[in-house]
């Protein structure tokens, strides 16, 4: 699947300038461990097959507030391509947070994903006109709605309810990493 999605580049951009070392500190902050990769695994799986679901709800959550909808649209008007492209890269992200090593290729894409966000890359991938830049406050704020709504996906295939919450817990410090990771482009140099 991943091959046949526009502007999916995993494995093949440009080295993150977050190192290994410091994205391992950045795991220990978070308290990630070997027992959270497991439950990403197992997340993964639970996940797999209900990423329409999931972003049917996101995407309603954005196409709901029209302020968080206009980053996708120009003059008003939203990009229904540019929503289409971008979702399917988002459903391939819900499957590389779950299945994908946290090495750094994995570090890399993040990277990638921040300036795609960023002014500085923003809309080249899909070649639109839209708003130049998602700006830093929502990148943060989105960790709650991203996380908050997945629960119940979680719950979806009849596991146990400390499972659950173990697989909740971890996709939690998974997006907090990823969003980490997503606003080092905001970040004064040499302050991140």
């Amino acid at each position: 699947m991943s091959n046949e999605i526009k502007g999916y580049a995993y494995g093949q951009v440009g080295q993150s300038p977050v190192s290994i070392a410091d994205f391992e500190l950045l795991k220990k902050t978070v308290l990630f461990n070997e027992e959270d990769e497991k439950n990403l695994r197992l997340a993964g799986e639970v996940l797999k097959h209900q990423t329409n679901e999931i972003l049917d709800v996101w995407y309603g959550f954005v196409g709901g507030n029209p302020h968080l909808l206009d980053y996708f649209s120009k003059d008003g008007q939203p990009n229904v391509d540019y929503l289409n492209a971008v979702r399917s890269r988002f459903a391939q992200w819900i499957l590389d947070i779950c299945t994908r090593p946290f090495d750094q290729d994995w570090l890399n894409y993040q990277h990638e994903i921040a300036l795609r966000h960023h002014k500085a890359k923003k809309n080249k991938t899909d070649g639109v006109e839209a708003a130049p830049i998602i700006h830093y406050r929502y990148m943060v704020a989105f960790i709650f709605p991203i996380t908050a709504t997945i629960k119940g996906f979680l719950a979806a295939k009849g596991h146990d309810q400390p499972t659950v919450e173990a697989m909740y817990h971890s996709w939690f410090k998974a997006i907090t990493l990823s969003v980490i990771l997503w606003t080092y482009p905001y970040v004064n140099q040499n302050e991140f």
